[in-house]
C-alpha cells in the first residue's frame, strides 16, 4: 500500500511541476520585454531626372529603305551579219565607257561590197528598161493618131501593162540595192546609247554570224534603284502616281570606298505589291552616276548596295521625342506634381534618333530624358536645375524631434552634421 501510494503521488507531481514552470517563464517574459533600439526612420529616395517639355512642331520625315544599283537599260550588243572581226574600238572592253553612233566592231565587208554593185547592175538595168518602155508607148501613141482613128486607145494599144511592169523591176532593183547597202551597213556594230561595256564575248578574228551576242551593255545615264517601302509608311511618302508632279528626293549612302553620298528622287511605283513580302517598291534614279567628284564621290557600280532616306512629307504640329525615352517601344515617363509616371505612347513613325507620337503625350507634358532602371510608376523625383522645396518638420513635433513614436521610445535628434542621401538615375 505505501508503495503505490508514492507511485500516485509521482504521477500527479510531475505534470503539476511543468505547468508551475512554464508558467513562472511566461510571467517573466511578460514582465521583462526584450528592448530593440531604432534607428532614425529612412526617408524616401530622391531621384533626380532630366526632362524635355512637350512642344508641338513641324517635323520632316525620312523613311528609309535600301537597295541594289541596276542600269536603266541593259541589254545584248548583237551581230546583224555575219563575218570576221576586223577591228574593235579600244572602248570595247569590260567597263569600257562608249557613246551612242560609235562603231565598236567592224567585219569583213567585202561580200557585202560586191552584193552592193550587183544591186546597183541590176538598179541600172531596170532604168534603162523602163525609159525604153516609156519610149515605146509615146510611139505607141504617134502611131495610133497617125492611122486617123478617132476612138481613144485602150490600155494595150498604149502598151501601158508593159510600163507597168518596167516600173516594177526597177523598184524591185531599188530595194535589192537598199537591201544591199543595209547589209554592208550592219558590218559596223554601232553602240544605240551612251553606255558601258558590262560583259565582253568576242574580239579581233572571231568569226561571227547573224545574232551573235557580242557583248553585254547597259545604259549610263542613269541607274534605278529598286526601294521597299514598308506599308505603315506610305501614307508618309509622296509617292510618284500618275498625275502627280512632285518627286520625293532621295539620299543614297554607301560606305563600300569610305562614306559615299549620291543624290537622287523616285521616279515611279511598281504596278503590283510584292508577292513575296507583301510591300510596295517604288524605282528611284540617280542621274549621272559614273562620273567622279574629287573628294565627293566615286563612280557607282552595277550591284552595289545603297541605303536611301527617303524624304517624306512635313509632319505639322507633331509630338516628336527621343527615341531613347521610349521603353519597350510603348511607353514613356513623364513627371507630374513631383511624381513619376508612367504612360502608354502610340508610335506614329520612328527611326534611329526621333519618334513621332500620335497618341499618349499632350504639350507642356514633361517627359523624362534620363534612362531608368527598376523604378515604379508613383515615385517621387526631383527635375534636374528646379529648386527642391524644404521639408517640413511634423506638425506639433518639438525642433529636433521627428514626431511621437509608440512603444514608449524617446524622440531622438538627428545630428547636425549628418549627409543627406540623394539617389541620382
Amino acid at each position: 500500500m505505501g508503495n503505490n501510494n508514492k507511485m500516485l503521488n509521482k504521477k500527479y507531481l510531475i505534470p503539476v511541476a511543468i505547468v508551475a514552470v512554464v508558467v513562472a517563464a511566461i510571467m517573466w517574459i511578460t514582465s521583462n520585454p526584450p528592448t530593440s533600439k531604432r534607428g532614425p526612420k529612412k526617408s524616401a529616395a530622391n531621384v533626380t531626372v532630366e526632362t524635355q517639355t512637350i512642344k508641338p512642331q513641324a517635323y520632316q520625315i525620312e523613311v528609309s529603305s535600301f537597295g541594289v544599283v541596276k542600269p536603266r537599260t541593259q541589254s545584248s550588243l548583237v551581230a546583224q551579219a555575219s563575218g570576221q572581226i576586223l577591228t574593235i574600238s579600244q572602248n570595247f572592253r569590260e567597263g569600257g565607257f562608249f557613246k551612242q553612233g560609235e562603231v565598236l566592231v567592224q567585219l569583213d565587208d567585202r561580200d557585202y561590197q560586191a552584193e552592193v554593185k550587183v544591186a546597183q547592175a541590176g538598179l541600172l538595168q531596170a532604168q534603162q528598161s523602163l525609159l525604153e518602155e516609156q519610149a515605146r508607148v509615146e510611139q505607141a501613141l504617134i502611131d495610133w493618131k497617125r492611122l486617123g482613128n478617132g476612138r481613144e486607145p485602150n490600155d494595150l494599144v498604149l502598151r501601158k501593162p508593159q510600163l507597168a511592169a518596167a516600173q516594177a523591176a526597177m523598184l524591185s532593183s531599188q530595194a535589192q540595192l537598199d537591201k544591199a547597202l543595209l547589209a554592208l551597213e550592219r558590218t559596223q556594230v554601232v553602240a544605240p546609247f551612251d553606255g558601258r561595256i558590262l560583259q565582253k564575248n568576242v574580239d579581233i578574228g572571231r568569226v561571227v554570224t547573224s545574232n551573235s551576242e557580242l557583248a553585254t551593255i547597259y545604259a549610263t545615264d542613269y541607274v534605278e534603284i529598286r526601294l521597299p517601302i514598308h506599308n505603315r509608311d506610305l501614307a508618309l511618302v509622296e509617292l510618284p502616281e500618275q498625275g502627280k508632279s512632285a518627286v520625293a528626293p532621295v539620299e543614297f549612302e554607301s560606305d563600300l570606298v569610305g562614306r559615299q553620298l549620291w543624290q537622287g528622287q523616285l521616279d515611279r511605283t511598281e504596278g503590283a505589291i510584292d508577292d513575296s513580302s507583301q510591300q510596295l517598291y517604288v524605282v528611284a534614279q540617280i542621274d549621272d552616276p559614273f562620273s567622279y567628284q574629287q573628294g565627293k564621290q566615286t563612280p557607282l557600280k552595277i550591284g552595289q548596295y545603297l541605303t536611301a532616306k527617303i524624304q517624306g512629307k512635313t509632319l505639322q504640329s507633331s509630338i516628336v521625342i527621343p527615341s531613347s525615352a521610349i521603353y519597350q517601344g510603348s511607353y514613356v515617363y513623364r513627371v507630374r506634381d513631383g511624381v513619376l509616371l508612367r504612360t502608354d505612347v502610340n508610335i506614329l513613325w520612328q527611326n534611329g534618333t526621333d519618334a513621332v507620337i500620335s497618341s499618349g503625350l499632350s504639350p507642356q507634358d514633361e517627359l523624362v530624358l534620363t534612362s531608368l532602371g527598376q523604378v515604379s510608376s508613383g515615385t517621387p523625383v526631383a527635375i534636374a536645375g528646379e529648386a527642391k522645396p524644404k521639408r517640413q518638420r511634423t506638425a506639433d513635433a518639438p525642433a529636433g524631434e521627428r514626431g511621437p513614436r509608440g512603444n514608449g521610445d524617446k524622440p531622438r535628434s538627428k545630428p547636425e552634421n549628418a549627409p543627406k542621401k540623394e539617389a541620382t538615375l
